[in-house]
């Protein structure tokens, strides 16, 4: 029997929160909706549910602050789904640790695929959290040693390739912006996409077979990266 997970659905309009609803009922999930922050809140710690789909635009609360409070206390994956076209926003989602940031129009199966995506991302990192290393078809991250293995061969990455690759496999399944690799790796100097961009092409150049088509690091257009799952 296929398991049916709860997600909270925070949306205000009524149309589009049925619709949400629906298009998740008939794929089997259990769907609780919310209204506004409050009622999102109190539901969110009432039932504990696998996932969360969050409109930004709310009557009594900023969208980004439900993800701001969440973040203090639980790693429940949390998708925007947003009419907001505005690259800003989605970074700053992501940045207070969105899972993913969808913006209308989208398909149903879109939708679906990506909710599928962030509660397995959740569920892999559980199961991994104490394994010390991090496996992906032929990319193993070895984080006690601090080395990336292809194929079973040290990929021989720079301390600061180590960095970022261990950061995206610790996160794998989730987008890590630009800032937040910079955060991460460098701290407080000042760094430019670009030579994020740089360290990342000679990351695919040692770890991907075809570097035109990379199979375990994905680009996310103008915000980042993030790990296969």
């Amino acid at each position: 029997m296929l398991k049916s997970y709860n997600v909270v659905v925070v949306e205000d309009e009524d149309i589009t929160r049925e619709l949400l609803g629906k298009i998740l009922t008939d794929n089997f999930f259990k769907v609780h909706p919310a209204p506004n922050g409050k009622k999102a809140i109190k539901l969110i710690n009432e039932i504990t549910p696998d996932i969360v789909i969050l409109d930004l635009g709310l009557p009594d609360m900023d969208g980004f602050k439900i993800i701001r409070e969440m973040r203090t206390w639980t790693q429940i994956p949390i998708i925007v789904v947003s009419a907001n076209h505005k690259e800003q926003d989605k970074v700053t989602a992501l940045e207070l640790g969105a899972d993913d940031y969808i913006t209308e129009p989208f398909g149903a199966a879109e939708l679906v695929a990506r909710i599928k995506n962030a509660i397995k991302h959740s569920v892999v990192l559980k199961e991994r959290k104490n394994d010390g290393k991090y496996v992906l078809r032929e990319l193993t991250v070895d984080f006690i040693n601090k080395r990336v293995l292809i194929n079973g061969f040290d990929a021989m990455l720079t301390k600061n390739e180590y960095r970022i690759v261990s950061l995206l496999a610790q996160n794998a399944g989730k987008v890590i912006t630009y800032e937040h690799i910079t955060k991460n790796v460098w701290g407080t100097e000042k760094i430019s996409d670009s030579r994020i961009r740089v360290n990342m092409a000679n990351i695919r150049k040692k770890i991907e077979e075809d570097t035109a088509f990379p199979e375990y690091i994905i680009t996310e257009p103008g915000i980042g990266y993030k790990m296969g799952i």
